[in-house]
């Protein structure tokens, strides 16, 4: 899908042909290519281009002089502003993931096959991080899902188009590292994509029993070993929050395991990610009124299996990883679990069921507690999209973080904001776990409508003792993220794959 090349771009007779410019409040933005420059220039003395953040000049060259004597050979030429020199570093990566994204989307309008981008020279990154994320921007905003589509030859009706070739020219920066840095995002980036991929599978495609066999799959083909348990092993370790919630569903219920081990003295990180494959709700049923989007309730299982395929490919040193994910239906048969069962979790910890809806933290229960007690892991990381009420506090445009240790949530935090998917941290307390105290049980599953968020991290937080734990709530993130160049203005952002595997690479 990407390649490295060292040859003159502008004497490469492709598609589109691309560079990146930063902007100068004074100067004309600075251009490796001494014809394009020529071309640029004439745009920016009419005021129609600055370099600013997303701003583009598209021409079809003439038989110009290139670099080395030769004629620009490419269809088109594009420029893509990057604005402002940023501050931070965080800022800098992600203005080349936003300008990737830009370039990528104007590669599909024009319907171009293969395309040339030339790294930009002076970005303020090492060659290495900036070709990771400029291919991450390229890669992520490459991204459709036409699988279930028929296609249309009416031109009218054609959708944009999706580069099939990106070649990177390493812009005179040390070509090891532009390698070495280009492979780094585009695994990312795809790992990210395969995440969208499994949330946009219909309910009726991507079930419990799919996600034992991509963990089944990545295992065959890796280094990675996977464990499923099925429902009579679930039964038999009582299991009570990932029975109870499947009742409803004819599909049976899938605890899939991978693990990655590096050394018995290394630590072992632990992911959890909610699998729920589809959620009507149960019997505490959801509004009609989009419910189709609830086939997205698994985007914290594709997060954490997405992360485990790229450590297959990447085999991080220094640290073991296992990746849970519970995974079955929410629905309302006639065995569906009623408002006010009380059921018995892995731990011994009975709950009393007030709202069926309330769901993903059941099964989430029942796999840290079984987690922790099996692997004893130093550190356990959940994702999931667990509550409207994050959507209500954050928006669309941060992750909500509770964690009951600081020195991971600030890893967290780190990771998110150096790959673009920003957290927040909300608090943890005795107060909001009183707000779960039953009459009848040791907690209900819900605890009201104030802070609805940080109650349902507080029932997790039930579950995993003194271990270092933190819960990434998705449910604003996962789907119709912060409107980006590189993530889908509608639908699945893969947002969490990218979070866990920046963390995991500095860990």
């Amino acid at each position: 899908m990407m390649k490295l090349t060292v040859k003159d771009p502008d004497g490469e007779a492709v598609d589109l042909l691309v560079y990146f410019v930063t902007e100068s409040s004074e100067n004309m933005p600075a251009c490796q290519s001494v014809p394009v420059k020529k071309a640029l220039k004439q745009a920016w003395k009419a005021g129609d281009f600055s370099g600013r953040a997303g701003q583009v000049f598209l021409f079809y060259p003439p038989a110009a002089t290139g670099n080395r004597g030769a004629a620009l050979r490419a269809g088109r030429v594009l420029v893509v502003g990057l604005g402002g020199p940023e501050e931070d570093r965080a800022g800098r990566r992600e203005q080349l993931r936003r300008a990737g994204g830009t370039a990528v989307g104007q590669a599909g309008k024009l319907q171009a096959a293969v395309m040339l981008a030339v790294l930009p020279g002076s970005t303020g990154l090492d060659a290495d991080e900036a070709a990771e994320c400029l291919c991450e921007g390229l890669v992520l905003g490459n991204y459709r899902f036409a699988r279930y589509k028929h296609k249309k030859t009416d031109r009218e009706d054609e959708q944009p188009g999706q580069v099939e070739q990106f070649v990177l020219h390493d812009g005179g920066l040390p070509h090891a590292a532009v390698r070495r840095g280009m492979e780094r995002g585009c695994r990312a980036a795809l790992a990210a994509c395969t995440a969208r991929d499994m949330a946009n599978e219909p309910g009726n495609s991507w079930t419990p029993d799919r996600f034992a066999g991509f963990g089944r799959d990545l295992a065959r083909r890796s280094v990675l070993k996977c464990t499923v348990l099925g429902k009579a092993a679930m039964a038999e370790l009582g299991m009570g929050g990932i029975l109870a919630v499947n009742q409803g569903s004819v599909l049976p219920p899938r605890l899939v395991i991978l693990e990655y081990r590096t050394g018995k003295k290394n630590p072992t990180l632990m992911l959890v990610g909610k699998g729920l494959t589809f959620d009507s709700g149960g019997l505490s049923l959801k509004p009609a009124a989009g419910m189709e989007a609830m086939k997205y309730d698994m985007c914290g299982g594709a997060a954490v299996f997405t992360a485990m395929q790229a450590v297959a490919e990447e085999r991080p040193t220094g640290v073991n990883l296992v990746a849970l994910v519970p995974a079955t239906e929410n629905m309302c048969g006639a065995r569906a679990v009623k408002p006010g069962d009380i059921i018995t979790h892995y731990n011994g910890k009975t709950t009393e069921v007030v709202n069926t809806d309330a769901e993903g933290r059941l099964i989430l229960a029942d796999a840290l507690a079984y987690g922790i007690d099996r692997f004893k892991p130093d550190a356990v990381i959940d994702l999931a999209t667990l509550t409207g009420a994050v959507i209500i506090g954050l928006g669309h445009h941060r992750t909500g973080l509770l964690a009951n240790n600081d020195g991971l949530a600030e890893r967290l935090l780190l990771a998110g904001e150096l790959c673009g998917e920003p957290l927040w941290r909300l608090p943890l307390g005795k107060e909001y776990s009183k707000q779960l105290k039953s009459e009848i049980a040791d907690l209900k599953n819900v605890g009201g409508r104030p802070a609805g968020t940080i109650t349902a991290a507080a029932y997790l937080q039930e579950f995993v003792g003194d271990t270092a734990w933190a819960h990434l709530d998705i449910a604003g993130t996962a789907w119709d993220f912060t409107k980006k160049s590189y993530v889908p203005e509608k639908g699945p952002s893969g947002v969490g794959t990218r979070t866990l595997l920046t963390l995991i690479r500095n860990w």
